[in-house]
């Protein structure tokens, strides 16, 4: 009986759509090999991979497929025996198409028996992953590329942790920055590089928890390096997600910040010590105004006896330079910060040489030194703060003075020039050591050699000082000696500006008032108050005092006054508002307000000048700048509110 289904279609319909199927693939080379591995049959994926048609290649052997190199060593013949004795063979590489050229292969052989067990031949299917390779390829060089870059970065630490934060990479920068090399910390926890105490605290699990919850955490303190040494660092810790979203990792960038956190440290002591030193400069310049006020009242009065006469110059000269190191203290916590600003002016520099010397002639005549001015007929112009360049000159005269003994030579020469001039101060005193003729001018630097006593010594500011403010000025400061105990000279090089040549030497301001004013002083220091009054009194002046705001406001709508000399730093109520509540009151509208004050560096002005004050005296003043204020406040205020340094 024939148990074959009706509706089976024969043997050889089956075979006829399988080769139609095989032949309607276009992505996959399909064909077939003879034992001895000659092509029996060819579809037309194959032609469109290899570039043959059926007729070039039925009956050729398919080594053709094959690069040289590879037919030279036998592979394919390999390829077929690995297929034989383990029934499939799967590789990848180079294969040739008709035309020479090359393309990447994925190639599956598979064996084919016949029933019986002999070997009938072997099936092969190619596929073109030349693309595919192309991108691999790209990818792996990007990934070289990022290693090698990750690898030769020295200034950071790279490196990846696992998610538990074990080390699995480690770059250079981190051999540098934390001294391991990468055999000896791979696979072990990155909680290595904290201290104890942070250890303790669980701050290597609280930032990976918090990278693992933000994606990113940002972190600064201690670490440690392979040697013990802490080092202060900024690391951030991102985490590292695989293309489904798992957690595989985290990236770890470190960077050494010791050095700036140190200079943070010290910029922060320095702005502390400016404080200080602002602070300290206002609580001695408070006591300093009743005892300037003092002084200047002995010599506004007639004082009949010689000895307290000498008494009196010794009070303002020991005063003078106490002031002068008050306002060289502020001055270099000024430069240190660079708050000192120059108020350039065409400035003739004959009278930068007259007020310095009459600033310094006190010191001068006190060592009975003689002092000689050696100035050129021309007038020499240079563009600059007076103020400033008054200070270096008196800085170096002084210098010249107190290290000179009891009556010696000093010169100041000028000597005109383009584009620089020369100023020189030569002076016959101890000399300097050439090892010490650039120390000099390096702060707090003072010399050990001579004899000088130890009133002579300073504070070593002074020579800082000119020096600084000479290069602010475009210039230059040096020194040179011959020698211990043959006197020095000090050459100040400055730029020179043109001139007007038609300029003429303005007019002396008067030194009297011409008539007295009503003054209101309000200071909560009782002497400072009562002393700048008895000195405005001599002046000729109506004055009254008051001892804080409160009273001030009464004293003044009974007084009127025309100026109000007024402290800022009182207690309760202070300067600012004083001075707002008394010009709110009648009749106090036009009155010409002074601050009066310990406070005197430019910001000090600037805060004054905005808060409507008039003019500003720095404690304790001097005689000509209350003057010249008085004389702006009779004037109407023209020119008055300006940097005076007293």
């Amino acid at each position: 009986m024939d148990n074959t289904l009706a509706d089976d279609p024969p043997a050889s319909s089956v075979e006829q759509r399988l080769q139609l199927l095989i032949d309607a693939v276009v992505d996959y080379g399909i064909f077939v090999l003879d034992t001895e591995g000659r092509v029996n049959s060819w579809n037309s994926g194959a032609q469109k991979l290899k570039g043959y048609t059926r007729a070039d290649i039925l009956g050729q052997h398919f080594s053709v497929f094959y690069p040289p190199e590879a037919v030279a060593s036998g592979w394919p013949q390999e390829e077929l025996r690995r297929a034989r004795q383990n029934g499939r063979f799967e590789d990848e590489g180079w294969r040739l198409r008709k035309d020479g050229s090359r393309f990447w292969a994925n190639v599956v052989i598979t064996a084919l028996y016949e029933p019986d067990g002999r070997l009938a031949g072997y099936a092969k299917i190619t596929r073109d992953l030349t693309e595919r390779r192309a991108h691999e390829e790209q990818l792996r060089a990007s990934e070289e590329r990022f290693r090698l870059l990750v690898g030769s970065v020295r200034d950071y630490a790279i490196f990846m942790l696992d998610p538990d934060g074990l080390v699995r990479s480690w770059n250079s920068g981190a051999a540098d920055i934390k001294g391991y090399h990468a055999a000896e910390v791979m696979g072990r926890s990155f909680s290595m590089f904290y201290t104890p105490q942070d250890r303790e605290a669980g701050a290597p699990e609280a930032e990976l928890a918090t990278a693992r919850a933000e994606g990113r955490v940002e972190t600064e303190g201690w670490r440690v390096r392979k040697d013990g040494s802490l080092f202060w660092a900024n690391a951030v810790v991102t985490a590292v997600h695989g293309h489904t979203g798992e957690l595989i990792g985290f990236a770890k960038v470190t960077r050494d910040m010791t050095e700036r956190r140190r200079l943070q440290e010290l910029e922060l002591s320095s702005r502390r010590t400016n404080e200080f030193l602002a602070m300290l400069a206002h609580e001695l310049r408070n006591p300093l105004a009743p005892i300037r006020n003092a002084v200047t009242i002995m010599q506004l009065e007639t004082v009949g006896s010689p000895a307290l006469r000498n008494c009196r110059d010794v009070i303002d000269r020991q005063l003078t330079h106490i002031t002068r190191l008050v306002d060289d203290l502020l001055d270099v916590g000024r430069l240190t910060t660079g708050k000192i600003k120059l108020r350039r002016e065409l400035v003739r520099f004959a009278d930068v040489v007259a007020r310095s010397v009459e600033t310094v002639r006190p010191v001068v005549e006190a060592r009975r030194h003689t002092l000689r001015l050696d100035l050129p007929p021309a007038p020499v112009w240079v563009n600059g703060d007076s103020t400033r360049l008054s200070q270096v000159l008196q800085n170096l005269l002084v210098n010249a003075a107190r290290y000179t003994p009891d009556g010696g030579q000093i010169v100041l020469r000028v000597q005109p020039g383009e584009p620089f001039f020369l100023v020189t101060i030569t002076d016959t005193g101890r000399g300097i050591e050439p090892a010490d003729l650039q120390r000099i001018f390096q702060l707090f630097a003072q010399t050990e050699s001579g004899t000088s006593a130890a009133s002579e010594s300073g504070l070593g500011i002074g020579l800082t000082l000119a020096r600084s403010l000479a290069e602010m000025h475009g210039g230059t400061l040096d020194a040179s000696s011959p020698g211990l105990g043959q006197g020095s000279t000090f050459t100040l090089r400055l730029p020179t500006a043109a001139g007007l040549a038609d300029a003429q030497p303005g007019e002396a301001a008067e030194d009297g008032l011409g008539g007295g004013l009503k003054v209101l002083v309000v200071d909560d220091n009782r002497d400072s108050a009562d002393s700048a009054a008895d000195i405005l009194r001599l002046l000729g002046h109506q004055v009254q005092t008051a001892y804080n705001g409160a009273s001030a406001l009464g004293v003044a709508l009974q007084l009127q006054p025309t100026v109000v000399l007024l402290d800022l730093a009182m207690p309760g109520m202070d300067g600012f508002e004083t001075r707002r509540l008394l010009r709110a009151q009648p009749g106090l509208d036009q009155t010409f307000f002074v601050a009066m004050t310990g406070f005197g560096n430019e910001e000090d002005r600037a805060r004054t000048r905005s808060a409507g004050f008039d003019a500003h005296l720095t404690k304790p003043v001097e005689l000509d700048a209350l003057i010249a204020v008085l004389n702006a406040a009779r004037d109407g205020g023209e020119g008055a509110h300006r940097p005076i340094a007293s």
